[in-house]
């Protein structure tokens, strides 16, 4: 098995800007979507390439800050990095200057997210393998020294995840159907904010015709009239049959989100996503509470496993929108994914690397730790800038069979990478 040293690390800082009006929410209006890249080389071997999103001027402060951190890397092979990433991750994460600026939150955490994400893309390319399948041939053992379990262990100790993903071997079988049948998405594309209801009418039906059976519509109009009745077109729009999820982006204080959930109840949502902010734990609990059956999603904001393990704790969530681009990458994704099979809660993440990364770790999830096919977001905006795009038929996911992550960017497919 090749074990290529990492010769070099540089940063990339990709800017597309988006067409009008798409990717507007009751909080970001910025058309804009940006990724801070961290590029692997190995001189003649291959390159390992992460990223996370960003919406504008904070791509350069992560960039500088993945120039820091991702130090302690550069001349280690990557399978010496990989066998015990989950305690290199850590020293890296407890850089003790920068974690100062956290901890395990913002510009720094994005840095180490977009760090890790690079070193499973190029352990993957390394192996010659698609990240979902490197993670299921990998032994129990080696899985959950991928991890960082610190400030859990009261729940998830290294022996108790080991107990997990032993637990899930005898059926695996069962689940791995899904890797020829795909895996179900859903469309966030059809309902930003800026777009006017006869936008929302016509990529609506286009995406029905495409395939898709579930819609996402963005909410926290300042004219709450509008929220209510661009649903009720929704709802009309796709049917009874169709699933429908509304999400305010943080916009509402609470007492505005209770009397709001409960209008938009009317019309039979899937979830209600950010209804609130991020960090208040006790009023997404509150919510979760008051306005049951309907349920409460977040996850996009929400930094790290710590802060999760309390949003599970207090039954705050019944939907766990972990993202890779937005906690400490790949490896931190699958530790909350644990944890939501501790809770039993479904993972459906928020897809702010487009789909790319995530598109492998739900299958992994699926088949590795069995939690629930449930659906994965796609937003097809930046499609045509990846090597290998996300191939969605049908309104479904086809399984990614190309080495790595698919993280590639075309702009730097033939790119020389320098320090």
């Amino acid at each position: 098995m090749p074990d290529h040293t990492i010769q070099s690390i540089s940063t990339y800082d990709a800017r597309f800007p988006l067409p009008p009006g798409a990717g507007t929410d009751s909080i970001h209006a910025t058309s804009q979507y940006c990724l801070a890249m961290t590029l692997l080389s190995t001189g003649s071997g291959p390159r390992g390439s992460g990223f996370v999103l960003t919406l504008g001027e904070g791509n350069t402060l992560v960039c500088r800050a993945i120039e820091m951190l991702a130090k302690p890397l550069q001349g280690m092979t990557i399978e010496s990095a990989m066998a015990e990433f989950g305690s290199i991750s850590r020293k890296i994460a407890d850089h003790p200057a920068l974690r100062w600026l956290g901890p395990h939150k913002g510009v720094v955490q994005l840095a180490l997210a977009s760090i890790t994400n690079a070193c499973f893309d190029l352990w993957a390319k390394s192996r010659g393998v698609p990240l979902w399948k490197l993670l299921l041939d990998l032994p129990p053992e080696q899985f959950v020294r991928l991890l960082d379990l610190s400030y859990l262990q009261e729940l998830l100790s290294e022996e108790i995840a080991l107990s997990i993903v032993k637990g899930q071997f005898p059926s695996r079988a069962q689940r791995e159907e899904i890797l020829k049948r795909g895996y179900p998405g859903y469309d966030t594309s059809v309902g930003w904010m800026d777009y006017d209801d006869a936008k929302v009418t016509k990529l609506t039906k286009k995406a029905l015709d495409q395939g898709f059976s579930a819609f996402k519509l963005k909410v926290g109009s300042r004219d709450e009239s509008r929220d209510l009745r661009r649903a009720a077109m929704l709802r009309k729009l796709i049917g009874e049959q169709s699933t429908l999820m509304f999400d305010a982006n943080q916009h509402w204080q609470l007492p505005d989100a209770l009397r709001m959930c409960k209008e938009l109840a009317e019309f039979r949502p899937h979830w209600i996503e950010e209804p609130t902010h991020p960090d208040d734990v006790q009023a997404h609990a509150e919510l979760s509470r008051a306005v049951s059956p309907i349920k409460i999603a977040a996850g996009e904001h929400i930094a790290n496993r710590v802060h999760f393990k309390n949003f599970m704790q207090a039954k705050a969530l019944s939907f766990i929108q972990v993202d890779c681009t937005r906690v400490a990458g790949v490896s931190e994704f699958l530790t909350v994914s644990l944890l939501a099979k501790l809770f039993d809660l479904p993972v459906v993440p928020h897809v702010g690397d487009m789909g790319q990364i995530h598109q492998h770790l739900v299958l992994f999830n699926h088949i590795g730790l069995g939690l629930k096919a449930a659906f994965l977001e796609h937003i097809p905006h930046l499609r045509a800038h990846f090597v290998e795009p996300a191939k969605v038929k049908d309104g479904v996911y086809e399984t990614p069979q190309e080495p790595g992550a698919s993280a590639d960017l075309k702009v730097l497919a033939n790119a020389k990478c320098t320090p």
